[in-house]
């Protein structure tokens, strides 16, 4: 899980800061996976994308962003203490039987499978979309050479993302900031790699979601979309069934969510703007291991101690977690990877 909200800021409950600040004078710009033509738009997406939008649902929104913030703001020590500088899924061989040694290991793994699948071997400018504490941010920049920029809607993660970096060192090559990823402060085509690892999942507009990672990205750059879903809908199907909504619903109202979409629907979002090599797939079995994971370090002493002193909040986020197994398990929830390439 992504502990992270790269999720729009309509509010001045955070002020510009020294956290907007940029350091850079300037930034430069297995089984393969054919492109997919999905056969219906989830009804769940055309809600989150609608063009206009009553005003009593501008302050659902509104209330949706600050307690997105706030639930990261709370949890991302926790995380950290925890499970360390990846607040995101590892990759694990399907069935396999880890330790909780392995667990960290396998969140670097995640971003290598990513790359890989992605075809990507080389990168001089990196944005982190939902960057969390930079975790990925500084990984690409050390393994590239490349300058990253993170925007995260948690002021507590960049402020602890900046403090990681110098410490370590990378100062010169990565830079956070709180910012808007429905409306990046980034100029058009400027960066080479446009990475949201697990930030997809809490964008209330995906089509506005896609259209910036699609403008911020330069002519050959490569965009990479890690992010849960829900199931495709069949050819027969108008809508999820009764009972998926209900449980995504639970899962919504814990981890501070907007509507999901399916790996479909952002397939067909990708091709609306002419992308090409677009490839989907479904890494659900090889996330399988995480979250059981995730509950049982909840219920060390350690991990129990410090969610009570997180707040109410965060524990409310811990209590769904047994909802995204159960969803994961009845194939309503996936764990889907999309990449594409902008044309030259």
């Amino acid at each position: 899980m992504n502990l992270t909200a790269a999720t729009p800021i309509h509010t001045s409950s955070y002020p510009p800061s020294s956290l907007h600040s940029n350091p850079f004078n300037s930034i430069s710009p297995r089984p393969s996976f054919s492109s997919f033509t999905p056969r219906r738009f989830s009804p769940l997406l055309a809600s989150s994308s609608a063009a206009t939008t009553p005003p009593s649902l501008h302050m659902d929104s509104h209330r949706l962003h600050k307690g997105i913030a706030e639930f990261y703001d709370q949890s991302s020590g926790l995380w950290e203490n925890v499970w360390g500088q990846h607040m995101h899924h590892g990759f694990y061989d399907p069935h396999s039987s880890v330790s909780l040694s392995d667990h960290r290991a396998a969140q670097i793994r995640m971003i290598e499978e990513t790359l890989r699948f992605a075809g990507v071997e080389a990168a001089t400018a990196v944005v982190d979309v939902g960057c969390g504490i930079g975790g990925s941010s500084r990984y690409l920049a050390t393994k590239f050479g490349a300058k990253c920029r993170g925007i995260t809607l948690s002021p507590v993660q960049a402020k602890r993302a900046q403090e990681i970096s110098a410490a370590e060192g990378l100062s010169d090559k990565v830079c956070f900031e709180v910012a808007d990823a429905l409306n990046q402060p980034f100029s058009d085509g400027e960066f080479d790699l446009v990475w949201s690892m697990e930030s997809g999942e809490h964008m209330p507009d995906k089509s506005k979601f896609v259209s910036e990672l699609v403008r911020v990205t330069a002519p050959g750059g490569t965009i990479i979309i890690v992010t849960w879903c829900h199931r495709d809908l069949g050819p027969s199907e108008s809508s999820l069934q009764p009972w998926e909504l209900k449980l995504l619903q639970k899962i919504c109202d814990g981890f501070y969510l907007p509507a999901w979409c399916s790996t479909a629907d952002y397939v067909k979002l990708l091709q609306s703007h002419n992308l090409q090599d677009i490839k989907r797939a479904d890494w659900s079995e090889n996330v399988a291991p995480f979250w059981p994971a995730v509950i049982r370090s909840a219920f060390t002493w350690k991990g129990f101690t410090s969610l009570l002193r997180t707040g109410w909040k965060t524990i409310r986020g811990a209590l769904v977690m047994p909802l995204m197994i159960e969803g994961f398990n009845k194939d309503l929830i996936k764990f889907a990877i999309i990449t594409c390439r902008k044309p030259q």
